[in-house]
């Protein structure tokens, strides 16, 4: 059995799990700037879409910001974390702006940031990444104080997910602003670390290093990914094991393309179970 989500980039179909969810919030907008044409400022505007919220069956114990794929949405995660043993967490399931992608030629897709190529060498979108790391931070500040905040994600949103544990260390967003949530668990699935090349010099500062050490990360990567190589998942691993995160589990497997399976959601529970000491477990 395998758990397939729409993705443009690994067009596959969502699977229909029958299962309640609750359409919750307005659409809501981020404007930031931007350096157009002849180097003139200009103003980019991110327009994020419908959020879904998987309400807990149980006590309230942990609150999880969960990001979609390039060109899923919101929906079809939802559906899929309802059904998870995870009766204390309450998810969110956001939707990322329409816009146009450079892997596309510009063709318009829903993504947390741009992207044009998957490679070591290749730019980074922080202006994307911030505008997408302070809609999260956002969906989460309303939670109450004694309740646990976490974020994953799949692929893109993996990344995402990865660059807000990196915010939360520096305390900063890419663009120097404050990060406002203290996190207590983060899950990249096929993933990658965006802007790895800069980690080691942001987390030089001693609270920084503390953060970065104190927050548990779990990162899962299928051996057979031929949308975000497995390598990618590896190498980001390894670099925030090196940069100072002590936290850090990477687990693969074998045969695993890029979609998830029981498997690997099996992991991602027990490992968010310990992790948020969530029904009378400890971390």
């Amino acid at each position: 059995m395998q758990y397939r989500t729409r993705s443009v980039l690994c067009p596959l179909a969502a699977e229909e799990f029958g299962l309640w969810y609750l359409l919750e919030g307005p659409n809501m907008s981020f404007t930031g700037p931007s350096v157009g044409s002849g180097g003139r400022t200009a103003r980019r505007a991110f327009e994020f879409g419908r959020t879904y919220v998987v309400r807990p069956k149980g006590k309230h114990q942990a609150t999880v910001v969960w990001l979609h794929g390039l060109g899923d949405n919101g929906s079809s995660w939802s559906q899929l974390l309802e059904s998870l043993p995870l009766p204390n967490i309450k998810w969110i399931c956001p939707t990322a702006p329409t816009q146009p992608i450079s892997i596309f030629g510009g063709f318009p897709s829903t993504a947390w940031f741009d992207v044009g190529e998957l490679s070591e060498d290749a730019p980074d979108d922080v202006e994307g990444l911030d505008a997408s790391a302070a809609h999260v931070a956002n969906l989460l500040s309303t939670e109450p104080d004694d309740i646990k905040l976490g974020i994953g994600g799949f692929s893109m949103g993996a990344a995402t997910a990865l660059y807000s544990a990196t915010c939360f260390s520096t305390r900063k967003y890419g663009n120097g602003n404050q990060y406002p949530c203290n996190l207590s668990a983060v899950v990249g699935l096929s993933g990658w670390l965006p802007c790895s090349k800069t980690l080691s010099k942001k987390l030089e500062v001693d609270e920084a290093a503390r953060r970065a050490a104190s927050i548990p990360l779990l990162l899962c990567h299928g051996k057979s990914d031929d949308v975000v190589p497995y390598k990618f998942g590896e190498k980001s691993s390894q670099t925030l094991s090196s940069t100072g995160f002590q936290n850090v589990t990477f687990k693969s497997y074998n045969g695993l393309g890029h979609y998830t399976i029981p498997e690997e959601m099996d992991e991602v529970c027990a490992w968010l179970r310990s992790k948020l000491g969530l029904d009378g477990t400890s971390s």
